[in-house]
């Protein structure tokens, strides 16, 4: 396995965009297909065992919600 380097950014996408994506990663969980997405230049290929968790955190006047999906790569 090569050892990818650190990353850690945030990306804000067009509506249409994100939606997209959205739907794209709820078909693949749904019918148990691994999900592929391009973030900021990079592809990710998230695989079939990956763990989905909802995060939500609250800080003064804002609010959070993050879909979080987690997978250890092989």
């Amino acid at each position: 396995m090569s050892k990818k380097p650190t990353r850690d950014i945030e990306k804000i996408y067009p509506l249409d965009e994100f939606v997209a994506k959205l739907r794209r990663l709820a078909d693949s969980i749904e019918n148990h297909e691994p999900f592929e997405i391009q973030i900021a230049g990079e592809r990710i290929y998230v695989p079939v065992r990956a763990v989905y968790n909802i995060e939500h955190e609250r800080e003064g006047d804002e609010e959070e919600i993050e879909f979080q999906v987690r997978w250890t790569r092989e």
